[in-house]
């Protein structure tokens, strides 16, 4: 149940955390008080630890507090699957996002107006570049 809930949490945390990893705190610190996972100290070294390692600091506390937490639940297994559970939660929201904009998108670059309107586009900027250099 509890690597249910941690998918639940981090999808929430990565739906609503809008403005990079840094805005992923408030929600931790929320999710501390909620949870008993981890501590706010804890939270403070995870900070440190994600400023300090490579790749985007949101990820990288998702997946120590799914750690963390598994390794509670179900020893060495569950932590590793609590990991993953809590990275998967995080990016989840913002890949389906991505995908409905990219759907919207390409409709939007098929239609024939807006083929013509950058075929229009394409001397005049060219043509400003060309000005400024």
């Amino acid at each position: 149940m509890i690597l249910l809930r941690l998918f639940f949490e981090f999808f929430k945390t990565g739906l609503f955390a809008v403005g990079g990893g840094l805005a992923t705190i408030p929600f931790l610190y929320d999710l501390a008080d909620k949870t008993g996972w981890f501590t706010h100290n804890d939270l403070a070294n995870m900070i440190a630890v994600g400023e300090s390692t490579p790749g985007p600091i949101g990820v990288n506390m998702a997946t120590y507090v799914g750690f963390v937490s598994g390794m509670g639940a179900n020893g060495l297994p569950g932590a590793i699957f609590g990991a993953v559970l809590a990275t998967l939660g995080l990016i989840t929201p913002s890949i389906i996002i991505i995908l409905i904009i990219a759907s919207v998108l390409k409709k939007f670059r098929e239609n024939n107006l807006v083929n013509k309107a950058f075929y229009g586009l394409r001397p005049a900027s060219t043509g400003l570049i060309a000005a400024a250099g």
